[in-house]
């Protein structure tokens, strides 16, 4: 009976090199796996919608920034100070269209 594999198993070096190779093989089953479920995922998911179905802008009212000409307000001129309740949210108002 030949015992050589033996021999080469019990070798200080050959049981590293197993473990190792187990740990690969694990390693690769785990991404192979990852990569069938992410596949099966997005099987599942629904579609993406087509161009005619994607939501459209709203008609008559702009979508962006509308610019407008803005005046001050006046500060008033006899002395006197502003109190908090006589302060509105913005300092300026809506000026004359030209």
């Amino acid at each position: 009976m030949r015992t050589q594999w033996t021999e080469t198993v019990a070798a200080p070096g050959a049981a590293a090199g197993i473990a190792l190779s187990v740990v690969d093989l694990a390693v690769v089953a785990m991404l192979i796996g990852a990569v069938w479920w992410g596949r099966r995922r997005l099987d599942r998911a629904p579609r993406r919608p087509t161009p005619e179905e994607q939501p459209r802008l709203p008609g008559g009212r702009p979508s962006g920034p509308v610019q407008e000409i803005r005046e001050p307000d006046e500060v008033p001129r006899d002395g006197r100070r502003l109190t908090p309740h006589e302060l509105r949210n913005s300092s300026t108002r809506q000026g004359k269209q030209r």
